[in-house]
């Protein structure tokens, strides 16, 4: 996904007031400077999961060459907080922890897969697993959310901006 804007997320897609997981993330995405500044791409995403990727840039290396840890836990953090927000609840980090396996050189694209592993109530748990391209696992993380707010996506109001703009467009109207 990258850069690219999104064309407005498909609310209530099936019928049942929910909105489609694909079109919270990027919302998310669309809101989430810190991931745009570091070059976070969004690979893929569906409920209770997502792929993030980003190549190490000079910037992100410490003063041995390799990829900071601090960037590895950013990006793995991004991806849960993806995989966390897809179900169009506000969640946060409560808890995380990484295991650094393999150090990153400069100029490798790594990507981060965040999967669900227990979601109850307001509490989440995730798995990150960060790899080279070519499969080779260099961290783990391990991250707990709380869902703290009301959706992403509030479907009543896209749904209310929706319907005027398709009449807007259906009368010729405007401003």
């Amino acid at each position: 996904m990258g850069t690219e804007a999104a064309t407005g997320p498909p609310v209530d897609a099936a019928g049942d007031g929910s909105v489609d997981a694909a079109a919270v993330v990027a919302e998310l995405y669309r809101r989430d400077v810190s991931a745009q500044t570091f070059g976070i791409e969004l690979v893929e995403t569906g409920p209770g999961r997502a792929v993030v990727s980003m190549v190490v840039r000079p910037d992100m290396c410490n003063g041995y060459d390799v990829c900071h840890g601090g960037m590895t836990f950013t990006l793995a953090d991004t991806a849960m907080a993806f995989a966390s927000g897809s179900h169009n609840q506000t969640a946060l980090a409560a808890a995380a922890s990484i295991d650094f396996l393999s150090p990153v050189p400069r100029g490798s694209r790594l990507q981060a897969t965040a999967e669900e592993r227990w979601l109850k109530g307001r509490t989440g748990l995730y798995d990150v697993r960060v790899e080279l391209d070519d499969g080779t696992l260099v961290a783990v993380f391990h991250g707990r959310t709380v869902r703290a707010g009301g959706p992403v996506i509030d479907p009543t109001i896209d749904t209310a901006v929706e319907t005027v703009m398709e009449s807007v467009v259906e009368t010729g109207g405007g401003a």
